[in-house]
């Protein structure tokens, strides 16, 4: 890694020398504009709106548009006579606990390392920081701009998140938050009952860019003139559903593996699920129903053979008897 900032932690009166390094870098596949017919880089020049002339690189400055539409120019000198182009410090201001700090705030992030023989002063900092469970509050400045940071120990490196300050935080301006919107004591039951399913330890590593790999497959395809491979079709999850009581009941049943959700009996405004037992007698109905259709000639056969079984009988019994009965 090379550092990006050289300067000192100012924590009282003691001066601790350090780097900075940045602590993200962005994996996303990035493309050039191209020619489509040659492939060949698209270039564009610099060209000033007044004279229409090519600017140099050295020639431009930077400018600020007032409200009235007339422009600011400052130069390099300009800036350089700025307090923050020499200032190299970290000056911390005052120590709060990370849970009073909205991650809304949070930005970039980088680690620090100790600058020479500032190792001793550096980890006197990081151990006095974990005793405490608490995070320093500091300002920097990198690139032309002061910033808020968070300065906190992870893994035993000193971690500098730059922060926005108070206004540069949007207000929140929506209209539902001016109506009354109320949800049903079972859907929040529900709901919860939702979030506690899928309620799991943190790995990061178990997620994964799924258009980064795909876009890599495909520019790997491309490289080699083979074929790219479709992704796969998500799976059917059945009709849509109707209702919001509907919609936590099947979430929590297929985050559970399919297991019966808790409250699924309560008055939900849908249809309540059935018991087993209640699911099977229609199937029965419907097969005695099928039989019964199929019966009807099989009956009147053994009708007829009934019939014909008592003209049998009574043609082979004996006169004698039939001639008592007639006494």
């Amino acid at each position: 890694m090379r550092s990006i900032w050289r300067g000192a932690v100012s924590f009282g009166l003691v001066s601790i020398g350090v780097k900075l390094y940045s602590a993200t870098e962005d994996k996303d596949i990035r493309f050039h504009q191209v020619h489509a017919a040659d492939g060949g880089r698209v270039k564009y020049k610099r060209i000033c709106s007044i004279d229409g002339e090519e600017v140099e690189y050295s020639d431009i400055a930077k400018g600020y548009e007032l409200p009235s539409g007339e422009v600011v120019i400052l130069t390099d000198e300009d800036f350089e006579g700025l307090p923050l182009s020499t200032r190299r410090e970290i000056e911390v201001l005052e120590f709060v606990d990370q849970d009073e700090i909205d991650p809304i705030m949070f930005e970039k992030t980088y680690y620090l390392e100790p600058d020479g023989p500032a190792a001793r002063p550096y980890v006197l900092l990081r151990e006095a920081l974990e005793n405490a469970g608490q995070v320093a509050i500091t300002k920097i400045a990198i690139r032309q701009r002061e910033s808020l940071a968070a300065l906190r120990v992870r893994d035993g490196v000193l971690v500098l998140h730059t922060m926005r300050w108070p206004d540069e935080i949007r207000r929140p301006d929506f209209a539902f938050l001016d109506e009354d919107i109320s949800v049903r004591p079972q859907e929040l039951k529900m709901a919860e009952a939702l979030i506690g399913s899928m309620t799991g330890e943190f790995d990061p590593s178990e997620f994964t860019d799924d258009y980064r790999e795909a876009m890599t497959e495909l520019l790997e395809a491309k490289q080699s003139g083979g074929e790219v491979a479709q992704p796969a079709e998500p799976a059917d999850e059945g009709a849509a559903v109707v209702d919001l009581m509907s919609a936590l009941r099947a979430s929590v049943e297929r985050a559970r593996g399919g297991a019966a959700a808790d409250g699924s009996g309560e008055d939900s405004g849908a249809a309540p699920a059935k018991k087993a037992p209640a699911k099977r007698a229609p199937a029965k109905k419907a097969a005695a129903t099928k039989d019964d259709d199929e019966k009807p000639a099989a009956k009147k056969s053994a009708a007829k053979k009934t019939t014909a079984a008592k003209k049998s009988a009574s043609a082979d019994k004996p006169p004698a008897k039939r001639a008592r009965r007639s006494a």
